[in-house]
């Protein structure tokens, strides 16, 4: 039993939940500060449920989908479908698990959300499809990982505004650009192979130069959002080290070296989504 579940996290990375996780929970808690909900934690524990069903079908079905590709691919030929771990018939039981707990549970949370559902999972499963016909796909992905702030706010108010938007466009411009340095790796497997993304369409330097972009835009938005949502100072201490981390993954990584990409984008992207989400939570809920 307990094999069977380290193999389902292993095919889901689970660990790689602290990317978004945190941004849900700044979500979560600027609905109770700024968006005038109220705190439940049946809610709190609903809004968490559909973030690992959400995210789980989303990377099952990524490597469910890509298994004939990961099978010619050196660094992703010991996924598990593709070494045989996982057979692809388990896979797609475990992704529509997955996608039915998604949509029974945004039914408990308000009409709205389950109204959205099929919208969200359309995003977060759909994106697996794009490297093969668009190499903007690390901006779908982005956007995918963008619902998380947004759908937890939505769960407390059932209303959209601003302030929890411009966190999403954040996450957005933030994760896209680090998932084109990540995919700097297999910018010669992608061209062999007629697949889409952003190193294989502008080379490697230029793959870093829009990342460059995407994270200056992030940042961007790090200080007008503690601009417009008139923080306080432990929020600046949380976007100081946030736009920090941006900034050394570009001093880490380089076009002719990219010995540092896991460095970089585990612990340096896990870092910067906590440390930000506990000093924003911290000076909502401390400081008003």
């Amino acid at each position: 039993m307990y094999t069977t579940i380290n193999k389902y996290l292993s095919l889901v990375k689970f660990a790689h939940t602290i990317f978004a996780m945190p941004f849900a929970l700044i979500g979560f808690v600027m609905a109770i500060t700024r968006g005038g909900g109220s705190f439940s934690w049946a809610t709190f524990g609903l809004v968490l449920l559909c973030m690992v069903f959400a995210r789980s079908a989303a990377m099952a079905f990524n490597r469910w989908l890509d298994v004939d590709i990961d099978k010619l691919n050196p660094r992703t030929a010991k996924r598990e479908i593709p070494a045989g771990i996982i057979s692809k018939k388990n896979a797609m039981a475990f992704i529509l698990a997955n996608v039915i707990l998604f949509i029974v549970t945004t039914w408990f949370i308000n009409r709205i959300c389950f109204f959205l559902s099929p919208v969200a999972l359309l995003v977060v499963l759909g994106y697996s499809y794009t490297k093969r016909f668009t190499a903007l796909c690390h901006l779908v992905l982005g956007v995918g990982l963008s619902l998380a702030p947004i759908g937890a706010y939505l769960a407390v108010t059932g209303q959209f505004a601003a302030l929890p938007v411009m966190v999403s466009v954040l996450v957005l411009c933030w994760v896209s650009g680090f998932d084109i340095i990540y995919s700097l790796q297999d910018e010669d497997f992608d061209r062999s192979q007629r697949l889409n993304s952003i190193p294989a369409w502008l080379g490697l330097s230029g793959a870093l130069r829009f990342s460059e972009v995407l994270h200056v835009i992030a940042a961007a938005l790090v200080i007008t959002i503690g601009i417009v949502g008139h923080f306080h100072w432990l929020y600046w201490i949380g976007a100081a080290a946030f736009v920090s981390m941006l900034v050394s993954q570009h001093m880490l990584v380089k076009p002719n070296d990219l010995s540092r990409i896991n460095i970089m984008f585990m612990t340096t992207n896990g870092i910067a989504s906590v440390v930000f989400a506990v000093f924003a939570i911290a000076d909502m809920v401390f400081l008003g």
